[in-house]
C-alpha cells in the first residue's frame, strides 16, 4: 500500500522540511516567489524516495503536479480572514489526492520489500505528532487567541518556542505511554502539566488565557491519545 510512504513523505515535506521563511516569502509573493516551485520539487522527490519503483515516477509526478495546483490556489484565494480555513481546504486536498492515487494503483506496489509496513505507520505517526500536529492545534485554536497585555508579558517571560517543544514532547510520551500499555503515565503527565503550567496561568488571573491553554491542552493529548490507538488497531 503506498498511502501511508505517500502521506509520510506530505507530512515532512509540508511540515518538517518546509522553513517559516518559505511560507512568508509565498504568502508575500504567490506564483512569484522560488520558494513555491522548490517546495513542490521536494514534494516531488520525497514521494519519489519513498515511493522507491521507478516503474512508479509518473505517481511523484501527479504528487507534484496536484501540491502546486492546490498550493497555487491557496495562496491565490485566501486572505486574512480565511486562512484558517484554506489551511484544511489545502491539507485535506492534498490527502484526498494521495488516497485517490493509492486506491487507483496500489496493485502496483511492493513495499514490503524495502520497509515493513508496521514500522513505517510508527514514523508516520511519530512525525505527525511533531510540527504537523504544533500547526494543526495552533490553527484550530487561533480563533481564540487572547491578545491582552498581560498574554503578551507572559510571553514574554517565556522561552523561545517553548510551548511549542513541550507540546511535542507530551505527545510523544503520551503516544509511548499508550503503545506499551501503560495508561496510568498519560494520567500522570495531565497532572503533572497542571500543576507546573495552570497554577502559574492561576496566578496571574487570566481566565481567558487559561481556557486557550487548557483547550490547547486537551487538543494535544487528544491527538495523541487517538493516534495512539489507531496505530495499535
Amino acid at each position: 500500500m503506498i498511502f501511508i510512504p505517500l502521506i509520510l513523505a506530505h507530512l515532512l515535506g509540508d511540515f518538517i522540511l518546509q522553513p517559516n521563511s518559505w511560507v512568508a516569502a509565498k504568502e508575500k509573493k504567490k506564483g512569484g516567489s522560488i520558494y513555491l516551485y522548490i517546495h513542490v520539487l521536494l514534494h516531488t522527490v520525497l514521494a519519489f524516495v519513498f515511493l522507491w519503483n521507478l516503474k512508479l515516477w509518473w505517481i511523484a509526478l501527479i504528487i507534484g503536479i496536484t501540491h502546486f495546483l492546490i498550493d497555487w490556489t491557496k495562496l491565490n484565494f485566501q486572505n486574512a480572514k480565511t486562512k484558517r480555513t484554506w489551511f484544511f481546504i489545502d491539507q485535506l486536498a492534498h490527502i484526498l489526492v494521495i488516497g485517490a492515487v493509492s486506491v487507483f494503483y496500489f496493485p502496483y506496489f511492493r513495499w514490503e520489500d524495502f520497509f515493513n509496513a508496521e514500522s513505517l505507520k510508527l514514523i508516520t505517526a511519530i512525525v505527525f505528532l511533531t510540527v504537523p500536529s504544533s500547526i494543526l492545534i495552533k490553527t484550530v485554536i487561533s480563533i481564540w487567541t487572547p491578545i491582552t497585555i498581560e498574554h503578551s508579558k507572559l510571553q514574554t517571560e517565556s522561552l523561545v518556542n517553548a510551548g511549542k517543544y513541550i507540546g511535542i514532547l507530551e505527545r510523544l510520551l503520551v503516544f509511548v505511554f499508550i503503545l506499551v500499555n501503560h495508561w496510568e503515565g498519560v494520567g500522570f503527565m495531565i497532572a503533572a502539566k497542571s500543576v507546573f503550567r495552570f497554577s502559574d496561568l492561576a496566578e496571574a488571573k487570566q481566565r481567558k488565557l487559561t481556557e486557550y491553554v487548557l483547550i490547547g491542552t486537551l487538543l494535544s493529548f487528544g491527538i495523541a491519545v487517538l493516534t495512539g490507538i489507531l496505530v495499535k488497531i
